[in-house]
């Protein structure tokens, strides 16, 4: 190779060493304009949302305030000795103690006027600070090794902050070995007290890893009950912490052609219908539907079946927030492949009640999303496994989701 040449090829190499260090990996800083950052799916680059731009401000200004020591004692003791799920604490709340000194000395540490803070906080909804990685709640001990971030959406590229104020980008697919504050919109009620009939249940823990919520007592009401859920993923991104899995009986809205949730069951569901699923397998005994709540709808409804539909929240425990359109599709695929029998209805046969399949026509389902806020996970809607032709261990009932996928199982029974 002539002298030339091979000065060429140490210029190519160079230029080419050059190019990949330049590209931003997903722990280094990005550049303010970084689309990834700055724009929304389906927005255009360089664009946020209002809360977006406020919780990043809020996150920032959180990191810059934990380079105190004092604070960021504080906010250890606070995040260690919540009894919310998930040590979760109420950000609003947290810096409204000694009437608003707590929020001026985060104002303070961040360098910003208290003014500009207030009205973030005021303007934003419930927000939530936790530690969403268990391994991250065990191992933070309240030093400075410590990223915050935020994500408005799940699976959203996370912006995160070091204490000095550094801004990195974190990769939405696996948490970085450094322990993670997440800043985001409250998926948790944080409720006062616990309700009647109820009691407030943690694990034993003693690092914040709680996975316990407000739990039923052990009256058995008669009804449509589920006694096992195995689906093939979480649905939930890590900065979401546990998934909040949900089971909602749909039913016909009045005398529309649409449907509305008639009954939640979940985490934050309260009384009998209260269950925690922080896995992708759960068994115990919950109540979907009592028998009360069945005879009222037949007398209404006398036509009509219920579907038995899954989701995972992310946003507002007990309301599906998701595209209507979507939701629309997967019902009407779903009764194109079985027919239309992807519902359910109470019966008893020689004494033995049962909840067998039953026809539904209904496609439309009232939803709550919009654009403005996190859209939950669709799991899918239950046909019975005879229908689909299909079984799931443990399971009686096959969760079918978008474009007729299964994601998952779950056993239902009349009680």
């Amino acid at each position: 190779m002539s002298s030339l040449a091979s000065r060429a090829a140490v210029v190519a190499v160079l230029l080419a060493a050059a190019a990949c260090a330049e590209r931003p990996s997903p722990v280094e800083p990005h550049p303010p304009n970084d689309p990834t950052v700055q724009g929304a799916p389906g927005a255009a680059a360089g664009s946020i949302s209002a809360q977006q731009a406020r919780n990043q401000r809020l996150a920032r200004r959180l990191a810059l305030a934990l380079g105190d020591a004092e604070f960021r004692a504080a906010t250890f003791r606070a995040l260690q000795s919540s009894r919310v799920r998930e040590g979760k604490v109420h950000l609003q709340r947290f810096l409204a103690q000694d009437q608003g000194a707590a929020r001026r000395r985060f104002a303070q540490l961040a360098g910003e006027p208290d003014g500009a803070v207030a009205s973030d906080l005021e303007q934003a909804p419930q927000i939530e600070i936790y530690l969403p990685v268990p391994d991250h709640r065990r191992a933070w001990q309240g030093d400075a090794r410590v990223l915050v971030a935020t994500a408005e959406r799940d699976h959203d590229v996370p912006v995160a902050f070091e204490p000095g104020g550094r801004r990195v980008l974190l990769d939405p697919d696996r948490p970085p070995a450094t322990p993670v504050i997440a800043l985001g919109r409250a998926e948790t009620g944080f409720p006062e007290v616990a309700g009647p009939g109820q009691v407030e249940v943690y694990d034993e823990d003693p690092n914040g890893g709680q996975t316990g919520g407000v739990y039923p007592s052990t009256t058995t009401s008669p009804g449509l009950y589920m006694t096992y859920a195995s689906y093939t993923e979480d649905f939930e991104g890590w900065m979401k912490g546990d998934p909040e899995f949900e089971v909602h009986i749909l039913g016909q809205d009045g005398t529309s052609n649409a449907m509305k949730s008639y009954q939640c069951a979940g985490a934050e569901a309260g009384g009998p219908y209260t269950f925690d699923q922080n896995d992708e397998t759960w068994s115990g005994s919950v109540l979907l539907f009592s028998q009360t709540q069945l005879d009222e709808f037949k007398a209404q409804h006398p036509d009509q079946a219920l579907r038995v539909f899954v989701v995972e929240d992310d946003d507002s425990a007990c309301q599906i927030k998701t595209d209507s359109a979507r939701v629309a599709k997967l019902f009407k695929d779903l009764q194109t492949a079985y027919n239309a029998w992807t519902a359910g209805r109470d019966s008893t046969i020689f004494g033995v009640k049962n909840w067998k399949k039953a026809t539904s026509f209904f496609s439309l389902l009232k939803s709550f999303w919009s654009w403005i806020t996190t859209q939950d996970d669709v799991v899918g809607n239950a046909i019975e496994d005879a229908v689909v032709g299909q079984t799931w261990p443990g399971a009686n009932w096959i969760v079918k989701g978008e474009n007729n996928v299964t994601n998952g199982g779950i056993r239902l029974e009349m009680r």
